[in-house]
């Protein structure tokens, strides 16, 4: 597997408020929905190519733990976002994935490794440190499936059921993206019929839904389930998928040109998966719409609107993705009105983040761990920050823009996790932003 040339080296970047950002730019893939796709493609064990694979670092990881795991992965010389996955044949005892530490992600490729070797032998998954996000349900799934699982300090342990399971019915407590993932994972490896309540249906979730639907799988359902029936003879041909464009990039991208108080169109990603971010742009007084592959933002001689901005993360089918609410944070500080914000879903997630603002001159009350609210407009001043996961490093930048100064993000490696490139994205439309080597 070849490594992108893609990533950036630079530890910290040097942001100076200056015009309105114009252009046109295209988002990435996405790295949310590549994660699961890549696990899919392994679960399905048939020669996958997937397109529009982004380059950022977790989905590297990503594919090198899945190597690891004894499938063929490889990247195009000649175009790096094509990637080709194949099971090969696997002997032996389950890889040690000390990588899997390091991404949230990694919990997708048990039922990968159930389907390779018969039992998966995973650390504690990392990623960003923004609170606890167990994985009990995860577990409950397996059990469900006969599979036996073992918990230690270090990490879990998942052995296959001796016998395959032919149907299952599974409520989930709440909706939950990744226990709706695993229990549609989980059904393909044993070709289970699959009743699934309360699922999550998040684009993502719905792009595993239509990835195995072109496996041959009869894939329907909506809030109340979701049904999964396996194909009634074994297709072995090779599958083509493209990942969808990254709506989190497209609404941080969106967010940099608002506060900027810009114009510009951002490529490559699916309207119904950014409606949320439009509808909070609407109410803001901020004029956004999407097209059939396109996002603009039209925030030239805008008078903002000055109603309270009520943004609140859900797991909602419609309701506001928990990655968008942090960039919106960064417009509505320079909008007027009393703003509340919440993220329950990722409870530490606004500890990392306001006292980084706070640092920019910001006055947010904490009304608890995961609510906050603030008034606007506020004016802010260049200091320097530090990024503590994607999403607040990302939403630093876009207050940077906005900072009178010069404000200087450290923690870059936490950026690329998400984004192979961001700041770049950022120069194309005008921001003036310096890269500081490590």
């Amino acid at each position: 597997m070849t490594k992108s040339s893609a990533l950036s080296v630079a530890e910290a970047v040097s942001i100076r408020r200056g015009e309105p950002l114009v252009g046109s730019i295209r988002v990435d893939g996405s790295k949310n929905a590549a994660l699961p796709l890549i696990a899919a493609a392994a679960a399905v064990g048939r020669l996958v190519h997937l397109s529009n694979v982004p380059q950022c670092q977790d989905v590297e990881t990503m594919l090198g733990l899945l190597q690891q795991c004894g499938y063929s992965v490889a990247r195009s010389v000649t175009n790096p976002e094509e990637v080709v996955i194949q099971p090969i044949s696997f002997n032996g005892q389950p890889p040690e994935l000390a990588d899997a530490a390091r991404i949230r992600a990694s919990y997708y490729l048990v039922p990968a490794l159930l389907a390779s070797c018969g039992q998966a032998r995973l650390p504690w998954p990392g990623g960003c440190a923004i609170g606890e996000r167990g994985m009990d349900l995860h577990f409950r799934i397996y059990e469900a499936f006969a599979d036996r699982v073992q918990l230690h300090s270090e990490g879990y342990q998942v052995q296959r059921a001796a016998t395959r399971t032919i149907s299952m019915e599974i409520s989930l407590p709440f909706r939950s993206r990744g226990a709706t993932v695993a229990a549609m994972l989980r059904a393909v490896v044993d070709r289970c019929r699959l009743t699934l309540f309360q699922p999550n249906l998040s684009p993502e979730v719905v792009e595993i839904m239509a990835f195995l639907r072109e496996a041959g799988w009869d894939v329907c359902g909506d809030e109340v389930a979701v049904n999964l029936v396996p194909p009634s003879d074994d297709v072995w041909g090779p599958l083509l998928w493209e990942v969808p464009g990254d709506k989190v990039e497209a609404v941080t991208l969106a967010c940099a040109v608002a506060v900027s108080r810009g114009c510009a169109v951002i490529k490559g990603v699916r309207a119904v998966d950014v409606l949320p971010a439009i509808e909070a742009f609407d109410w803001l007084g901020i004029p956004a719409h999407a097209g059939a592959n396109t996002l603009t933002v039209q925030a030239i001689d805008t008078q903002l609107s000055g109603q309270p901005l009520r943004a609140v993360a859900s797991l909602a089918p419609d309701g506001l993705d928990a990655d968008f609410e942090p960039p919106l944070m960064a417009v509505a500080l320079g909008a007027p009105g009393v703003h509340l914000f919440a993220d329950a879903i990722n409870p530490g997630r606004h500890g990392n983040l306001i006292p980084q603002l706070a640092r920019l001159g910001a006055v947010i009350e904490q009304l608890s761990a995961t609510q906050c609210r603030f008034s606007g407009p506020q004016r802010l001043v260049g200091a320097q920050v530090t990024a503590n996961d994607i999403r607040s490093g990302s939403t630093l930048i876009i207050a940077a823009l906005t900072a009178t100064g010069v404000t200087t993000v450290k923690g870059m490696a936490q950026l690329r996790r998400g984004h192979a490139d961001l700041p770049s994205k950022l120069r194309l439309l005008g921001a003036d932003i310096t890269e500081e080597a490590a």
